[in-house]
């Protein structure tokens, strides 16, 4: 039996703590000739079929303008080899600095969109506006992914995950449970 833990009262406004919903990502976009990477901690998988991601980027951010016009970015998954990186990137503007220069990052280019994907990153997933019907009252955009590349290994890499604060979980060990696994009882 699992054990009970003691609980106590936390800030509602620190619950992101313990809800961010996946792995830091590094998120490019293109717009004309300018491109620009962030570091983005605020997204979720919607759907499978079509591959459907959401994405909250505030407005006051220098991507959302280039994102909002170009219909168009790609969200680059980095490990725990680029967190100096990942800071960085989200310390600065992309309106005063190139951030692929400052932070020794390789832009490469897409298949199906026009953002740049980021060599040094352990995945890459060209995404395409789907919808933006909650963009302008909660800064939520709707993106289909449209193409996906992975690196073959390691199948499972070490991931960062913000809990706010200047302060990165690692993704850590993997418990699979596949022989409890039965999709039919999802719900």
């Amino acid at each position: 039996m699992a054990r009970q833990p003691k609980k106590r009262d936390f800030p509602v406004a620190r619950v992101r703590r313990y809800l961010e919903p996946g792995p830091i990502v590094l998120v490019t976009s293109r717009w004309r000739d300018e491109t620009n990477v962030m570091t983005l901690g605020w997204h979720t998988i919607l759907a499978f079929a079509p591959s459907l991601v959401g994405l909250m980027i505030a407005a006051g951010n220098h991507s959302f303008d280039m994102i909002r016009r170009s219909g168009e970015c790609v969200i680059n998954l980095p490990t725990t080899a680029l967190i100096d990186a990942v800071v960085g990137i989200g310390n600065v503007s992309g309106a005063e600095v190139d951030k692929f220069a400052r932070f020794g990052l390789t832009r490469e280019d897409a298949s199906l969109v026009g953002a740049p994907r980021i060599r040094e990153c352990h995945a890459s997933f060209e995404c395409r506006l789907h919808d933006d019907a909650l963009v302008d009252r909660y800064s939520f955009f709707i993106f289909e992914v449209v193409k996906a590349q992975v690196a073959a290994s390691p199948k499972h890499p070490e991931t960062l995950h913000y809990t706010g604060d200047g302060v990165f979980m690692v993704s850590g060990r993997i418990a699979s449970r596949r022989s409890l696994f039965r999709p039919a009882l999802l719900g």
